[in-house]
Parts: C-alpha cells; sequence; structure tokens
C-alpha cells in the first residue's frame, strides 16, 4: 500500500500543530513533505522491517565502536532545514551537529538534516517519491545518502554537488569520509 498524500498547504499546520498531531496519533506513521503535504506512511511487512532491522544494528555496531555520532530509526522525524518533517529508514547524526541542539530540540523533532540516511524501498513504496525525498535531504545538508532498491536490484548513492551514483546487487557500500570505516555488505535481495 502506497502512502496516503493529504495536501495541508492551505490548512498553514505550524510546525508546532504538526508535532502536536503527531503525538496525538501515535499510532500514525506520518512524515510532511517539503511541499506541505501530510504524508500517512503504512507500515512495513515482515521481509521489510527484517532489513530495516538489519540495516539498523550494522550502522549501530560501528557506531558504537567508534563513536562519533548516533543512531536513529525510522521512527525519528527530523524538521529539515528546507522544508519537510521527513523520517528515514535510518539516520545518523555526528556528535558534533547533535551538541548544537537545546535538550528541547533534541526531545522534539530535531531541526536538522541527518548527516547520512538509508531508504529502504518497500514493494509497495513508489521509486519517485523516495527520489524526491532524497533530494529534500540534499536540499537541507544530506552529506551522503543510500536509497537501496531491492525491486530492481540496485543502491542509489547521493551526494551533494554530485550525480547520483546507481551500484548494482550485490554490492559494498563505503561509509567514505562521512562514516569512515563504515562498509555495508548487501547481497542480493
Amino acid at each position: 500500500m502506497e502512502a496516503i498524500i493529504l495536501s495541508l498547504e492551505n490548512v498553514g499546520l505550524s510546525d508546532e500543530q504538526f508535532f502536536n498531531f503527531c503525538q496525538a496519533n501515535p499510532d500514525w506513521k506520518l512524515e510532511r513533505s517539503a511541499q506541505g503535504e501530510l504524508l500517512i506512511m503504512p507500515p512495513v511487512g515482515g521481509i521489510g522491517g527484517n532489513r530495516e532491522a538489519d540495516l539498523i544494528t550494522d550502522l549501530t555496531l560501528w557506531n558504537r565502536q567508534t563513536q562519533p555520532g548516533i543512531v536513529f530509526s525510522s521512527s525519528t522525524i527530523f524538521r529539515l532545514p528546507q522544508g519537510g518533517d521527513r523520517s528515514p529508514d535510518v539516520a545518523w547524526v555526528s556528535l558534533e551537529k547533535w551538541s548544537t541542539l537545546t535538550v528541547e530540540e533534541q526531545e522534539a523533532f530535531p531541526p536538522l538534516c541527518p548527516d547520512f540516511v538509508i531508504e529502504l524501498r518497500s514493494r509497495t513504496d513508489r521509486l519517485k517519491a523516495l527520489q524526491e525525498k532524497m533530494q529534500e535531504y540534499l536540499n537541507s545538508g544530506l552529506k551522503l545518502g543510500w536509497l537501496i532498491n531491492p525491486q530492481n536490484q540496485q543502491v542509489e548513492i547521493y551526494r551533494p554537488n554530485q550525480r547520483v551514483e546507481i551500484i548494482e546487487l550485490p554490492a559494498d557500500l563505503s561509509g567514505e569520509d562521512i562514516l569512515p570505516g563504515f562498509i555495508l555488505n548487501l547481497p542480493k535481495f
């Protein structure tokens, strides 16, 4: 099932109203696009949930060894600087960036773009919508992003001011200078 999209541009939900709406509906997975559309995201199935858990585990294990930042799950919404309230499947923020936020900002929807994100396409996700979401991250300061697309057996790699690089699966993905020493081994799905 695809995300349900409700246009809220004319409603004019403030950031605080959107936060309160999310808190009042904890069973809904909500996002807001840079264009002001409310997105109601369906839950993932067993295969997608397992893949997402593996990705979070791999990044968390690396992060625990090196301790350069904080790993976030898909339950975290980030208030992106260039618009949108987005929840990547996996996100990482450097300690340096995280420490610039107040405790109140850290407890709410952090007003920043993660340094690194992974989006994992489920069988019901529209590829174009995920690519637009990745562009929102780039517009807000993303340093490295991976859009894993099991349906096409590919990974799209997003970097600022560069064309999207497409790699076929299986692949070993490098965290480059954003996540030094992090390598993700992706099999064919």
